[in-house]
């Protein structure tokens, strides 16, 4: 377990219950006992502890919801058909994953989740990486989200000023293909999202 005190220093994501310990993989009950100044997450029975965003991470989030959410869960100047939320907790089997960003198609869900947790795999997740995540996103989420058949993946680095756009592909060996990388200032369409250009140096703070 992570203290109160430790919880808003941690340098980085790390466990906070070990699944191999003797207690067995983590449980929900494990997650809930966290303290409110992190993130918590069961990842392969790992229970994960997070730093809470930097504002610089928080930046970026507000600035890509705020771009997606009018045209494409309202529909104003785009074409609707989506649910978006900011750090949902996602529960897949044993799993709880806690994207920075996920969206579904009202295909796949057909009304708005009002609980405190979804259980269906979002068709869109993207995560903000940081000194305190990267591995987790870029290899441990990654592979989860792979595994359950989430379609896209996006992956922001706000230091690099990059974003890396990975779509499903059950031919490669990790599930997922290079559908494009964009860095700096660049007006671009990415998929999903490709009806409405997205001017992506409106995510990054200054």
């Amino acid at each position: 377990m992570v203290s109160g005190s430790l919880a808003s220093a941690l340098p980085a994501a790390r466990p906070a219950q070990s699944g191999t310990s003797s207690r067995g993989p983590a449980r929900y009950a494990d997650l809930c006992a966290l303290p409110e100044t992190v993130i918590g997450e069961i990842l392969d029975g790992e229970l994960v502890a997070s730093p809470r965003p930097t504002c610089r991470h928080a930046g970026v989030l507000t600035s890509l919801i705020g771009t997606l959410w009018r045209p494409y869960q309202r529909g104003i100047g785009g074409p609707g058909g989506w649910w978006l939320l900011v750090e949902p907790e996602v529960h897949l089997d044993q799993q709880v994953l806690v994207p920075d960003v996920a969206g579904w198609r009202r295909e796949t869900l057909a009304t708005h989740p009002t609980g405190a947790a979804v259980d269906t795999v979002p068709d869109w997740v993207c995560e903000v990486v940081s000194p305190a995540t990267v591995r987790y996103d870029r290899v441990t989420k990654r592979a989860l989200y792979a595994r359950y058949g989430a379609a896209f993946f996006w992956l922001i680095d706000p230091v690099a000023r990059t974003l890396e756009v990975l779509r499903r592909d059950d031919r490669q060996d990790d599930g997922w293909a290079v559908a494009g990388s964009w860095s700096g200032d660049a007006e671009i369409t990415a998929p999903p999202f490709v009806a409405c250009p997205i001017p992506l140096g409106a995510l990054w703070v200054a």
